[in-house]
Formats: C-alpha cells, structure tokens, sequence
C-alpha cells in the first residue's frame, strides 16, 4: 500500500528490497564491519619479507617461500606486537603461515613447556599444521629444538603422554583431545604464551564450544590470542569476546564482506536423489534452522514428509495458510521449536526471520529475481548467511543467469562423501556423548560402566542395534540443538553463550516429557479403542479399524 508520496508503507510481513542499487547493503556492511573493527591500538602496516625478524625469515624461506601471502602480511604484525587479532580468511588464502611464522619469534626452546596451543577441528587440519611447522622449523639450529606434538582422538594416550613429560612448546589438536588430557592432568598449560583458534566456525559447527570453553579455564589471561575463521557470524563474535581482548579485526575474504555476508554455492546433482543430497548437506551444515525453497506446492509436501520422516522437525508453509497459522510457525522457528520450514515463493513472502543461518533452494528458481528473494531471508540483521541451491545437470544456467543479472559469486561445491561425513558426525555425537557421561553423578557412572562388556559384544555380533541407540541420542540432540545453542545479537555483544550442561539438562527434560506425552497417547488410544469396540459393537470395532489403517497411510 503506497502514500501519496509513492512510498511502500511498512508492515511487519513485508520487507521492501532495493534491487537496483548496492548503496544501501554497502553502508549496511560498512556500518558492520565497523563495530567489529573497534581494536585496541592503531592499525598495524603490512610487514615485506625484508622486513620480519631474522628467525621469521629463515622459516618462511624453509618452506621454499619466496613472498608472504596478504593475510600473512596483514596478521604478522599483529602477532609480533603481542595484540589479540580476528582474521577473515577463505581456506588456502596462507592462514596457517600467517599464525605459524610468528611464533618462532616468540617461541624459547629453552623452555620445556607448552607455550602456544593451536585448536582445529578436525584431525586432518591438525596434520596439516603439524607438517607445516615441521618443515619451518628445519630453518635454523635454534627452532630446529623446538618440539610440536599433535594431540586428537582415535589415536592412544600413550605417545602423546609421553611427548608432554619429555617438553614440547607447541601443541597441535582438537578440543575434546586436549580436554580429556587437562582433566586427567596429563597437560598444563598454565604458562602458555599464544592460543590459536583455527576454523573457529567450523568448531562452534562441529559441537565444541562446551569444550572450548573448559579449555579456557585451564589457561593463563596473560596470553596472545588469535582466531582465525572463514565467516564471522555472532556466534563466531561472540567467541572472539570471550576468548580475546579488545581484538583488532582483519577481513581478507576478497570480494565479499565481513559481516553481512551471504555465500552463494550450488551443487549439481541428479534430479532423482535430489532429497537425499538435501539431508547430506544439511548434516554437513548442521544449520540451526532454515528455509527450504521448492517451485511447486506438491514438491513442497513431499519435501515436508520426507525430512520429517527422516527425523528432522520441518513443516511447510503453503500459500491457502491462515495468517494465524502462519505466525504460529514463524514463532515455533524463532523459539526454537521448528528447525526446517519448507515453502513457496508466494507462501513465503513476508517472512522475516533474522535467526535464519541458511537458505536451501531444492529446486532453481526459473526467475533470477525470486533467487534474490529467497537468498535475502538469510543474512538478516547483520548477521552472515549461506544461501545453497541444487541444480540438475541440465539447469546450471539457471545458476549463470543470476550471476549476469546480479553480479551473484557463486561456488559450484562438492557433496561430501560418505567418509567425510561420518567423521564429522561422529566428532559431534563423541562431545555429546562424552558431555552427558560427565554431568552424570559418580555413582551412575559406576552403574554404566557395568554396561561396556555388552556394548563391546554388541558392536561385534550386532552393530545395526548399537548404532541404532546412538542414532537416537544424535537426532534428539540435534533437534534441540537450536536452543541452547543460539547466540543472539546480545549474546554476541557481551560475549556470553549457553552453558553446555544446563542446555543438555533441559534436553534431557524436553526428551523425557515427550516420551511421557507420547506414552499418554499411545494409552489414550489403547482406551478408545477398547471402548468403541464395546460399547457399539461390530459395527463400532470395524468403524475404529478403519480410521487405524487411514491413520497409519497418512
């Protein structure tokens, strides 16, 4: 509805987007990266080759380096200075030179004692960094002495214990690792001097806050710290507050911004394993909620049913939805109670929910418009976004059409495979699960350990039921996994975030009365029953058969 002045009018259901200019976004942006550029100190000058300390240069010659890469440049100076630093930086942009070079300024070998922790999330990010400071250390007979241990599960205890008591000054792993070995006391770490957090949205993605956080309360404040990540959404901001101080901010994702990001990625799959792509990539994304876009309203039910009976909370959103109904869904998804709304182009207009972390569009918009639309219900109120679309074989250029229309960057990505992951869900479901068995009493401890000889049997002579308990632990994590893990803007301002055993109590207690609801249903109906049968005999028993089967086809 328009003025007289032929402006739109503003309604809490529509949302007016400027398609014909980047001026509004690009002071949105400005205004974004701004309050996250409040560094204590003046920006620091990119340093040249030429001008790092002597053991710097030795080991960027050791890798057979000729020039330093723009982050190493930029984060450098930051890391000599001793200041707390947030890098932006897409993976293989030279992240891991721009911390490792560094420390050999600031690392003693003298000292046999860990002195820089680096925290990644996976196993094969360590491996990496280790091989890379392996090769830099080669420089000089000096950094040659220093020792790097890597530290991460599904390996024994036994050599990495033995690194810690002979001296080593770097150590290399992953959260639930290096927990495990400070809560056994195997680790101290009460005189480092540096902490890294490598990929730190892919940890706050794989599940490891809660172990980030106890991590925390093992290390000295007197400390640089820097966190390296490829987005910087709340939650990343949020740690940065509680793990840094007053960090200054650099963002070297070239063409793109900071804050307000949105990225753009397509995959190109067959038309008849559309669904099953869907839920990889939603496993691999782990999103806490989402809006999935279908051209038809009957893919839009089949979708719907598919995801739910696939485990995941989802409803759709069709365009006959009453406006109560429709606010009704939209307050599930922001408390938290709806994970997947599954929608039209026209049943979702109006909507406007900032918590949206992701936009999937099973089928490619034929209009390069409605992809502006739909990829604009992510990345709300400063906040970043992914914006995901599947494209069979034959409808890429539905992809290349929005990119000449908009100037859109996309990246063609790759379905994870099975391995991947797996590992990635197991890493999730290992800190869920080692997180529950530490909130438990010492004495149920005790009582579970009486279970490991059956467990052990199972996973030999029946794996299928062992993996079928653990699947259900998984899901009902997963799903709650929204509430207690949501960080909003308040959040990331004051650097707080959810506590890691209330959020699994309150799980716990949200599994346990919908077991009980459940139970009072499954009684309910075995009551109805009984009684249709005997109060109307024949006629009532075959009339309640009836409405069973009708029930149990739909």
């Amino acid at each position: 509805m328009a003025d007289s002045n032929g402006n739109t009018s503003s309604s809490p259901y529509t949302r007016t987007i400027d398609l014909r200019t980047k001026t509004v976004r690009e002071k949105r942006q400005k205004k974004a990266q701004e309050r996250l550029t409040e560094a204590s100190g003046k920006e620091l000058d990119a340093l040249d080759p030429d001008n790092l300390p002597d053991r710097v240069q030795q080991a960027m010659r050791a890798t057979g380096w000729k020039d330093l890469m723009d982050v190493q440049k930029q984060a450098i100076p930051y890391v000599l200075a001793e200041r707390d630093l947030i890098v932006q930086s897409r993976t293989g942009s030279g992240k891991t030179g721009a911390f490792l070079l560094p420390l050999f300024e600031v690392l003693d070998a003298q000292r046999s004692e860990p002195q820089a922790l680096i925290l990644t999330p996976t196993r094969e990010l360590a491996k990496q960094i280790y091989e890379e400071f392996e090769q830099m250390k080669t420089a000089t007979r000096e950094t040659f002495d220093l020792e790097a241990v890597l530290v991460y599960g599904g390996v024994g205890y036994g050599p990495q214990i033995r690194a810690f008591k002979q001296g080593v000054q770097v150590i290399i792993g992953t959260p639930g690792r290096v927990l495990d070995h400070l809560n056994k006391k195997n680790l101290i770490l009460d005189k480092l001097d540096v902490l890294i957090l490598d990929e730190a949205d892919e940890m706050l993605s794989m599940g490891f806050y809660p172990d980030m956080k106890e991590i925390k309360s093992f290390l000295p404040d007197d400390r640089i710290s820097c966190l390296f990540s490829a987005t910087v959404p709340p939650k990343v901001r949020a740690l940065g507050n509680e793990f840094l101080r007053d960090p200054s901010f650099l963002s070297l994702s070239t063409g793109q911004v900071s804050v307000e990001e949105i990225e753009h990625r397509y995959y190109i799959v067959d038309k008849m394993d559309k669904d099953r792509a869907l839920t990889r990539l939603i496993e691999w994304e782990n999103p806490e909620s989402a809006i999935v876009f279908c051209n038809t309203k009957r893919e839009v039910e089949y979708l719907t049913n598919f995801l739910s009976n696939y485990g995941y909370h989802a409803s759709d959103i069709s365009g006959d939805l009453s406006q109560k109904d429709r606010e009704k869904a939209m307050k599930q998804i922001r408390d938290g109670k709806l994970r997947f709304l599954v929608a039209t182009d026209v049943a979702a207009r109006g909507i406007d929910i900032s918590e949206l972390s992701h936009v999937f569009q099973y089928d490619a918009p034929d209009d390069p418009d409605w992809y502006i639309h739909r990829s604009g219900r992510t990345a709300r109120a400063g906040r970043s976004g992914t914006a995901i679309t599947l494209v069979a074989f034959d409808e890429e250029f539905k992809v290349k059409n929005v990119e000449k229309e908009y100037g859109v960057d996309f990246t063609e990505g790759e379905l994870p495979d099975e391995d991947a992951l797996g590992e990635r869900v197991a890493a999730r479901l290992a800190t869920l699960l080692r997180e529950r068995f530490e909130q438990k009493p010492r004495l149920v401890q005790e009582r579970v350990s009486r279970f490991e000889p059956t467990v052990e049997a199972l996973a030999e002579s029946h794996p299928a039921l062992l993996a079928m308990l653990v699947d259900e632990v998984y899901f009902s994590h997963l799903e709650a996994q929204r509430e207690h893990s949501r960080f909003d803007e308040a959040e990331a301002d004051t650097g707080t975030a959810p506590d890691g055993a209330s959020a699994a109590k309150a799980s716990d207690e949200r599994q346990q009365k919908r077991n009980r609801t459940q139970g009072k249903k499954r009684n309910t109906k075995r009551g109805n029953t009984r009684g249709s049968g005997r109060g109307k005999g024949r006629s009532g028993r075959r009339k309640g058969n009836r409405g069973s089967r009708n029930k149990g086809r739909s």
